[in-house]
């Protein structure tokens, strides 16, 4: 992994994401405008196009894609949303198979295999009991156990937003980066004005609206009153020996997560780094993460704990380095379900996101399923009503 080293307040993870779409004008209008450039926005409207490619789809980034939660993401793949399994969910990790599959065969590309996914499964730890077989024995606040193993699994973040977002544009999708939305006049469809340096002043109709910025931009998606945003915490390793691996018991590279506290959760990427998980910083009464610095106050003092614990696991791992700790955007509810409905102000509009740490399988998937309720060819799910 290669890390790059332009300076953020909430630090970089060990990656980049290499694709950047070619620049354009922005249109002045538009079927479909999709507000967000992470792993919901970019399969969306992808699969926009792969239905319905007589339509404008025009995808629009504050930043750069995948600068949220998308590019921040330890990767870990899992089979169902943070509330469990929920009615008319369907098998999301063979959705989100599918949809790499279709929009690889459409763009040239072998998504599954470009992304690293797999599929292997993953552990659930804990500390109260455990298999006796587990091949995690770990000292954490208790001993900790494999407890369980569950379906789900890895990619490689980075590259997923990369295959997604060359898939989006190699089907007509126009990707407009540094365009942070500053407002929506609802009327006939909607009106979204441009704030960037780069699109000020400039606006785009559009017919339909897709709200895909998760714990970014709250009150334009209508979810400043009843979600919570928080950063998560995750540092990278140096590559491990393989002796490393195999004496502290993940010589088979299946990523885990503890089911009690203290929180914990891991995963390994090729190369044998591991990233390690834990914590969440909470914003100001505003709610705006981008105040927070990582590097600062509680968040640092968070990370000095995590190397510490990581540290004292097992054996194996007591001299292992740090590379790089960063922090990523999370949503959730109280109820821990995903938001997925129309927008508080029009029909006109949908809102996806607040995966609450299960988005990286669940958020692709979605991003089918409300792409093709754009197109009305599919109900919007009862779970997932503001």
């Amino acid at each position: 992994m290669t890390s790059p080293t332009s300076p953020n307040p909430w630090g970089v993870p060990p990656w980049e994401i290499d694709f950047h779409p070619p620049r354009q004008p922005v249109p002045t209008q538009v079927d479909f405008a999709v507000i967000g450039g992470g792993f919901t926005g970019l399969a969306a409207a992808a699969w926009l196009r792969l239905l319905a490619p007589g339509k404008s789809v025009a995808l629009i980034e504050a930043g750069r894609i995948g600068a949220g939660a998308s590019g921040r993401t330890g990767g870990m793949t899992l089979a169902e949303s943070a509330a469990g399994d929920l009615p008319g969910l369907g098998d999301v990790l063979a959705g989100l198979t599918n949809i790499l599959e279709k929009l690889g065969e459409a763009s040239g590309q072998r998504l599954a295999e470009v992304c690293e996914l797999q599929l292997n499964g993953a552990w659930e730890i804990g500390r109260s009991s455990g298999r006796a077989d587990s091949p995690i024995q770990w000292k954490d606040s208790g001993e900790l156990r494999v407890v369980n193993d569950v379906p789900g699994g890895t990619l490689h973040p980075a590259k997923l937003v990369a295959g997604l977002a060359a898939a989006a544009v190699h089907l007509g999708v126009m990707v407009i980066e540094d365009a942070p939305v500053s407002r929506v006049v609802w009327d006939r469809g909607a009106k979204l004005e441009l704030s960037g340096t780069s699109t000020s002043s400039q606006k785009i109709s559009a017919a339909r609206v897709l709200f895909a910025t998760n714990a970014l931009s709250l009150g334009l998606a209508g979810l400043d009153s009843n979600t919570n945003p928080r950063l998560t915490l995750a540092a990278a390793t140096a590559p491990l020996r393989e002796d490393q691996i195999e004496a502290s018991g993940l010589g088979e590279r299946k990523p885990f997560y503890t089911v009690d506290f203290p929180y914990l959760w891991g995963r390994m990427f090729r190369d044998n780094t591991i990233v390690w998980g834990a914590g969440l910083v909470s914003p100001s009464a505003s709610k705006d993460l981008t105040q927070i610095d990582i590097s600062q106050n509680e968040p640092a003092k968070m990370f000095v704990t995590l190397e510490k614990r990581v540290r004292g696991l097992h054996p194996a791992l007591a001299q292992v380095q740090f590379t790089n700790k960063w922090g990523g955007p999370i949503l959730f509810r109280d109820d821990w379900r995903p938001v997925f409905s129309r927008h508080p102000q029009s029909r006109d509009g949908i809102v996806l996101g607040a995966y609450a740490g299960h988005g990286v399988a669940l958020s692709s998937y979605l991003g089918a399923w409300v792409a093709e309720a754009l197109l009305g060819r599919r109900e919007l799910p009862e779970w997932g009503s503001i």
